[in-house]
């Protein structure tokens, strides 16, 4: 028995003999016949034999059945009654000091909050190891070498080609799989890592240990866990965006030789039309102001870009098409000045003068364009992308801006024909760093500019496209550049080539690029084209013949546009522009 300490009560009893709340339980049930569980036959025996030994005869005390449990003298305290129920041993009520839970056969705990955390960390890495430790062996086992298994099959899968990781990322259905998969594994790890860590800490420990530990654990997966949350994120709008451009963009002008194996089907080029589509206030439909065509080497990424003026007249269509038999002697009404005529007007017109003219297409306009931009260069053109600029400068902002030199004040709004001054003038400097705001007005700006100048700020602007589109500045905006990219871009380059897009784009990015520039001079202009001089300047800037000993450089046709954007300001400032074409308020 306890000794008392103090009035009222007595010391507790040491933990070596300290029973647990459930057991104390158990007692009193016994005490009380048994409660809703009698003791066993076992048991039995056991307090009889125990009886015999203390001298208890049979008739002095109540007879135990099996059903009923022995009584013990009521003890005068509730220490006291710890005390001698612990003294009593049987086979069934014998535990192992420590807590509520008795320690499994071959358990081992960590010691300390240190080396909780240690072994916990060490689970998360290698999930199932602290079930090891904690000598759960086959549940331990399972779980390692499941992940074993996931990681095995990663690892083979997108090592062997790590192209196929462009494929996943342009399969909107099975990348939603893939991300329902991930997140569930993710779920598994958390509750792999929460569980381990309760296994291996110590039974008794302080209880800012616990909380310590909670806390640590929770921020860690916390953590762990954001950046696969994230992934997923990215990976969802992806294919929304791969289903809102890539899904009905058929075309009646796209090769059908392609596949997905083969993506060039043999081509040593590939020609891609940039057009940037002006559907401003004021404008019925969208005409296509900027007109850029990319012949892009498929296994060098060495890009030549060929610049159209927006009012060209006369624009031609190849051999074979039901356009060519429309417009025998170009697309013309005898008169160069109908601005319904030029080449920004394809886009719009012939969809509306000539509907189905080319076949099934869910886009004529670009149908239309690209036949005229063959026809007049004398290349083929396999795809096309349109820019909506209404929206170019959502992208120009989601890529966090474009770094551009000028080397005039450029007029931002403003109509020279209206007679409506600029609201505002951007100056000329080096790097100029421009927001999509800006961006946009530096490639659309007119007054005080003519077509073949904002010609040049265009390509301009492709290329400070290309160089802020650095990987880590598009992961960074990566849901802004998704979003803006969703309302303004189209194209008809089919889903299954999308992947191989990409990997020559990077290409694209690492290689060096030329400019052609059709602009009037004293051997061709825009109003009357000579399509023969074209089509030579085209074959030169493609297959440039070999340098003789002693010549210059290149073609004085094509030039780098590197050499075409670089800072060579004109002396204009803003002050000189305002007294020539004014200065209005927004």
């Amino acid at each position: 028995m306890a000794e008392p300490t103090s009035r009222g009560g007595a010391r507790r009893a040491p933990r070596s003999i300290r029973l647990s709340a459930r057991e104390r339980r158990r007692l009193e049930h016994q005490q009380r016949r048994g409660g809703r569980r009698a003791l066993s036959t076992d048991e039995v025996r056991a307090q009889r034999r125990a009886a015999r030994r203390t001298g208890t005869s049979r008739k002095g005390a109540p007879a135990a059945t099996p059903r009923a449990a022995v009584a013990a003298p009521a003890p005068t305290s509730l220490a006291a009654t710890t005390a001698t129920a612990a003294t009593t041993t049987t086979p069934r009520t014998t535990r192992s000091a420590g807590g509520r839970r008795a320690l499994r056969p071959g358990e081992r705990r960590t010691r300390g909050l240190a080396g909780t955390l240690g072994m916990t960390f060490l689970g998360a890495v290698v999930p199932g190891s602290g079930y090891l430790y904690a000598g759960r062996k086959l549940i331990g086992g399972i779980v390692i070498a499941g992940w074993a298994i996931i990681a095995g099959f990663v690892a083979w899968y997108f090592g062997r080609d790590w192209r196929r990781g462009l494929d996943l990322v342009f399969d909107p259905q099975l990348l939603k799989i893939v991300l329902g998969v991930v997140v569930g594994l993710l779920l598994v790890w958390l509750f792999v890592v929460w569980t381990s860590y309760r296994l291996v800490r110590p039974r008794e420990r302080p209880r800012w240990h616990t909380w310590v530990g909670n806390i640590a654990v929770v921020v860690f997966c916390g953590i762990m866990a954001a950046p696969v949350l994230r992934a997923a994120q990215y990976g969802m709008a992806t294919a929304g965006f791969v289903e809102r451009v890539f899904d009905n963009n058929e075309t009646a002008t796209a090769p059908d030789d392609v596949t997905h194996e083969d993506p060039w089907a043999g081509r040593e080029r590939v020609n891609v039309l940039l057009l940037g589509g002006d559907g401003g206030e004021g404008r019925e439909g969208v005409r296509t102001d900027s007109v850029i065509l990319l012949s892009i080497d498929t296994r060098t990424g060495k890009t030549v870009t060929f610049s159209l003026p927006r009012n060209m007249a006369n624009a031609q269509f190849p051999e074979g098409s039901p356009l060519r038999e429309e417009y025998p002697y170009g697309f013309s009404n005898g008169d160069p000045a109908s601005g319904d005529f030029m080449l920004n007007a394809i886009y719009r017109n012939i969809p509306a003068w000539h509907p189905g003219i080319l076949g099934k297409s869910t886009n004529e306009g670009a149908d239309a364009i690209k036949q005229a931009v063959e026809g007049t260069l004398g290349i083929p053109v396999e795809y096309y992308v349109l820019v909506n600029l209404d929206g170019f400068k959502q992208v120009v902002d989601a890529i966090g801006g474009v770094d551009v030199n000028i080397n005039e004040p450029i007029a931002v709004q403003g109509c020279t024909d209206c007679g409506t001054p600029p609201d505002e003038w951007i100056p000329p400097g080096p790097d100029q760093h421009l927001n999509g705001y800006y961006a946009l007005w530096f490639a659309r700006g007119r007054v005080g500019s003519d077509d073949y100048e904002r010609m040049e700020r265009q390509r301009c602007m492709v290329d400070a496209i290309v160089e802020a589109a650095d990987p880590a500045n598009v992961l960074r905006r990566y849901l802004d550049l998704i979003k803006a990219g969703e309302e303004i871009v189209y194209t008809d380059i089919p889903q299954e080539l999308a992947s191989a897009f990409v990997d020559l784009a990077l290409k694209v990015k690492g290689a060096k690029m030329k400019s052609v520039v059709f602009q009037t001079n004293d051997e061709w202009t825009s109003a009357d084209p000579d399509f023969d001089y074209m089509h030579e300047l085209v074959d030169r800037a493609l297959n440039p013949p070999p340098r003789q000993p002693g010549s210059g450089g290149e073609e004085p046709v094509v030039d780098r546009a590197e050499d075409a954007c670089a800072y060579n300001p004109t002396g204009e400032t803003v002050e000189d522009a305002i007294a020539t074409y004014g200065v209005g308020g927004s």
